[in-house]
């Protein structure tokens, strides 16, 4: 292993990440490593990590090569894989551009969840990052979320990652989200889900908090954000489908906001910021002795 590896720190909306470069793919990321360096005492900190990767040389996306690049190889702060991250798409675009691999404009980069178009705007006007996040799924069935003994109806939204919508009447009933709040019924969710708890603040605006599968409650969430937007506008009678003009919210986080329009085709779009505030060096030897 080398002695020098490289590592950025960037957020989108504050859901904070790790950034290793690593075109070749020559690092083992073990989750325990993963895990150590989004330790927000021991490590660096975050709420996940951006291992970026070529296509080609990944074995899991190398039939993505000729569409996308680069591969975001997302993971979970406590070490997991996990299919997408919305904020994390931006941040890796954000990083690209940084490093001169990519310029403004369009750009395709591969994800767990599929391949995901990003454009990167100028920065005169704003510097704001565009996603499409694909089309939601709506899963059939009666689900349920808990806080205590307290129990919520939840729309089942799979965003390339599952998630479960509840609208609450204050955010404080979320409680303190340390731990995953629990749901039913346990096969909706085999793999674990994020779940979202939204309040309204007018007409298409909403605000929400979340439990991220892995991480726990984090300032801001993607995927989250287009699945509660995509849940009211269900709630609200407003499905793009059936009306044939493109819906758009703005999702409230604790980290910021965000803005999500879903057309009539069911594409879902999502605009917000993206942000690199550091850079520097991994110890490898340190890496090393949590990367068994």
């Amino acid at each position: 292993m080398s002695t020098r590896i490289a590592f950025l720190k960037g957020h989108g909306t504050e859901n904070d990440f790790v950034i290793v470069p690593d075109p070749d793919n020559a690092l083992e990321l073990s989750p325990a490593a993963v895990a150590a360096l989004c330790d927000r005492r021991a490590g660096i900190g975050g709420d996940g990590l951006l291992h970026v990767v070529r296509s080609a040389v990944h074995p899991e996306v190398r039939h993505l090569a000729a569409e996308a690049e680069w591969f975001m190889d997302y993971r979970n702060g406590d070490g997991s894989i996990a299919e997408m991250c919305g904020n994390g798409v931006r941040v890796f675009a954000r990083y690209l551009q940084r490093a001169g691999l990519v310029g403004e404009g369009d750009l395709a980069i591969a994800t767990r969840g599929g391949v995901k178009t990003v454009h990167i705007a100028k920065a005169a006007a704003g510097g704001d990052i565009t996603v499409g996040m694909g089309k939601a799924l709506l899963p059939e069935g009666d689900v349920t979320v808990s806080v205590a003994d307290r129990h919520w109806p939840a729309r089942n939204v799979n965003m390339g990652n599952p998630h479960a919508v509840a609208f609450v009447a204050d955010l404080a009933d979320a409680g303190n989200l340390y731990d995953p709040p629990p749901f039913s019924p346990a096969a909706a969710y085999p793999d674990g889900v994020n779940v979202e708890f939204v309040v309204d603040r007018g007409p298409r605006h909403v605000a929400m908090r979340v439990h991220e599968r892995g991480s726990g409650e984090t300032r801001s969430c993607g995927t989250g954000a287009c699945a509660v937007a995509v849940a009211a506008a269900r709630r609200d009678g407003a499905d793009p489908a059936a009306t044939g003009s493109p819906v758009t919210y703005t999702v409230d986080l604790p980290g910021g906001s965000l803005v999500i329009t879903e057309r009539p085709d069911g594409e879902i779009e999502m605009t917000g910021p993206a942000v690199i505030v550091a850079e520097g060096e991994i110890d490898a030897e340190w890496l090393e002795t949590v990367n068994p």
